[in-house]
């Protein structure tokens, strides 16, 4: 709060000619708020100022004295009455309420000791708003260099000042929507708008975009078109400053959070890294951004298996339904004496192994480990001609007609004439017994 070092406090000595005191009194008065305020003494400084304004209500020095409560307000933690106070001055002409080389010293004492003040209101009310913000915008332009500086010492003030006033306004456009998040239960489209505002006007500032992500993340719980748009402001707030304008947040912690909300909502970091590349260009999301959720991204990946694997994804809806917790009646309601379209497996054992009349069949995954295990029994209305081969992926239409759980096991009655691809091998003759010779 105190970095202006070098823009110490009115000596008496330097009392513009045409002011004078009343009195000794008044003289000595003056004399022990200087004395305080330049020890840090603030609270001493207030008893001062108040005896000072009971004792000479009408003096030359009103003006200044409004600058010292100011910074004693400021200094001994009553922010409000600082702002309050600095609001009465703030309507004035400065340079003319205050000329001089001291004169503008005290006038950025001022509008320095404002800035920060205004920071420090919890809830403040609109005209100390507007005094907050008179004070960092003047702060902020003010370019006039103190007559008793180096420029080196100019530049370092200058640099001072400019930081405390970007503080002051930054925390001024981030107010109303930190309230409307603060209400019981949040506004939350309020905050969304309020923050918005602000990163309009301020679209480098991570810290915005990162409260802006957390009222659309609000938001999101009624409208969830709104979590894409949150993980975009949470995307620009690590990319852009992840400690969000505070050196003492450790980077990685918001890099991780903003991370983990795009895998949770997406389902993978597919299209994370062209994410982040995205919102350096631009502090708003482009009209018509989203980002596919993981329930999307699923039913894509499922129409799309359905389409290039029509057999396999049949199968896997059925067996799905039959191994859920209402699988027989599933069966029984469903599934049973109902047609069911082609079917494609691998065969596992065929009963008997020759001109069998009952096949064993699994249908695999792509990635289904071997040795595999039969799913479905396919009782045949006649034997098939030869020795089928074990292994052989072929496909069949059969009815359902019986189920078991567990094990698991659907049979389907087949007509051998609808079952295509099998491929088998001529079963071996079987050797003949001759007659033995009579002797």
């Amino acid at each position: 709060m105190y970095k202006l070092t070098l823009l110490v406090c009115l000596s008496l000595a330097a009392l513009q000619a045409e002011k004078k005191v009343k009195d000794q009194g008044e003289y000595d008065l003056y004399n022990a708020v200087l004395k305080d305020i330049q020890a840090n003494n603030f609270q001493k400084a207030i008893g001062d100022l108040d005896t000072w304004s009971q004792k000479y209500p009408d003096t030359d020095y009103k003006d200044e004295r409004k600058a010292y409560y100011v910074q004693a307000y400021a200094g001994a933690g009553q922010p409000a009455k600082a702002v309050d106070t600095a609001g009465e001055l703030l309507s004035h002409d400065l340079d003319a309420a205050f000329p001089g080389a001291e004169g503008q010293a005290t006038v950025i004492r001022l509008l320095y000791n404002t800035a920060w003040a205004i920071t420090q209101v919890k809830n403040p009310t609109p005209d100390e708003l507007a005094t907050g913000e008179k004070a960092a915008h003047r702060l902020m332009d003010y370019d006039k260099q103190l007559p008793n500086v180096t420029p080196e010492q100019w530049a370092q003030a200058r640099a001072d000042m400019k930081q405390k006033a970007q503080a002051a306004l930054l925390y001024l456009a981030m107010l109303p929507g930190a309230q409307a998040m603060a209400k019981q239960p949040p506004d939350c489209a309020g905050a969304e708008a309020a923050y918005t505002k602000a990163v309009t006007q301020y679209p480098d500032k991570s810290a915005l975009a990162y409260e802006l992500g957390r009222a659309l993340s609000c938001e999101a719980k009624q409208d969830k078109d709104k979590f894409p748009l949150a993980i975009y402001e949470f995307q620009r707030a690590a990319v852009i400053d992840p400690t969000l304008g505070d050196p003492k947040n450790d980077p990685k912690k918001i890099r991780d959070y903003a991370d983990k909300a795009y895998i949770a909502f997406h389902g993978s970091d597919e299209g994370l890294a062209q994410l982040k590349d995205q919102v350096k260009q631009s502090a708003l999301p482009p009209a018509g951004f989203s980002i596919k959720s993981a329930t999307v991204v699923a039913n894509e990946k499922e129409a799309q298996f359905e389409k290039s694997n029509p057999q396999l994804a049949l199968w896997m809806k059925i067996k799905a339904a039959l191994t859920d917790t209402n699988g027989e009646q599933y069966f029984e309601s469903q599934l049973k004496n109902s047609a069911v379209p082609a079917l494609r497996g691998s065969l596992v054992a065929a009963k008997p192994a020759c001109h069998p009349k009952e096949l064993l069949v699994a249908v695999p995954l792509p990635d289904a480990a071997q040795p595999l295990k039969p799913e479905i029994t396919l009782k045949l209305d006649r034997p098939l001609n030869g020795k089928p081969e074990v292994n052989t992926e072929f496909q069949w239409e059969g009815v359902p007609s019986a189920f078991t759980k567990d094990p698991f096991d659907l049979t389907m009655d087949t007509e051998a004439a609808k079952i295509q691809g099998l491929k088998s091998t001529p079963c071996a003759a079987t050797p003949h017994r001759t007659a033995a010779r009579k002797k």
